[in-house]
């Protein structure tokens, strides 16, 4: 079946989905890592691609930028397209200086100031939470690649451009957010609400302290050691 959204059918979408923001990352993924690599999806050039990484089936998906294009995605592909697991591996912005450029973090809750989820589904907290379970496995994988992983809580904003910008300290220091995105609240919301899982690995691109960033074409193709821990989820 297709979705206005989706133009695909159940059985061209593996059950685990990998979810970068860009859908040039997910190109980038599905073509360096993948064998027998077939396009799912084009519509609105949110590219989506089915191979296989060590014999097992996975796929790879862009979502776009923000809850509300990862909250259209995510839920088709719960609800329409009996996806099991999705994996946001994103790019984030650092609010400590603990934290450096490339490092991967893993999220253990996402918090947001965000209407998404309270409209969505009546959900009226100011934190979701990822599938314990996948995080779990990701950790386990983080170890056996020897990969270090940082874990914390994890800024989920509406907007990217803030009139105020030292806002940040603020939820730094009372919610103790190490880093910040823009869509994993509304993916583990949606997991929640259809009953399925998510995760979100995410790599620093940038630093709101140190002023430190990456480029347009390093975060498409230099994310590395957070694309082959995801990989060996499936």
């Amino acid at each position: 079946m297709s979705t206005p959204h989706i133009k695909a059918e159940k059985k061209d979408i593996a059950k685990t989905v990998l979810m970068p923001g860009d859908p040039l990352r997910a190109k980038h993924v599905a073509e360096t890592y993948l064998e027998d690599v077939e396009q799912f999806n084009s519509v609105r050039n949110m590219l989506g691609y089915t191979g296989t990484f060590q014999g097992k089936r996975i796929s790879v998906m862009g979502s776009g930028m923000g809850m509300p294009s990862i909250g259209i995605y995510s839920y088709e592909l719960f609800k329409f397209f009996d996806v099991e697991n999705i994996v946001r591996i994103g790019s984030c912005g650092a609010y400590t200086d603990e934290i450096d450029l490339y490092d991967v973090l893993l999220t253990e809750k996402a918090y947001s100031e965000s209407t998404y989820a309270n409209v969505q589904g009546g959900h009226e907290g100011e934190y979701t939470y990822p599938d314990r379970e996948l995080n779990e496995r990701i950790e386990a994988i983080a170890k056996e690649q020897s990969i270090p992983l940082r874990k914390g809580v994890i800024h989920s904003s509406d907007v990217f451009y803030r009139e105020n910008f030292a806002d940040y300290k603020q939820i730094r220091d009372e919610k103790g957010a190490i880093a910040v995105e823009m869509e994993a609240f509304a993916l583990f919301h949606n997991a929640r609400i259809t009953g399925k899982r998510a995760a979100a690995i995410l790599t620093v691109s940038d630093s709101l302290v140190t002023k430190e960033a990456t480029s347009p074409e390093e975060r498409q193709k230099s994310f590395t050691k957070m694309m082959e821990i995801a990989l060996r989820l499936a």
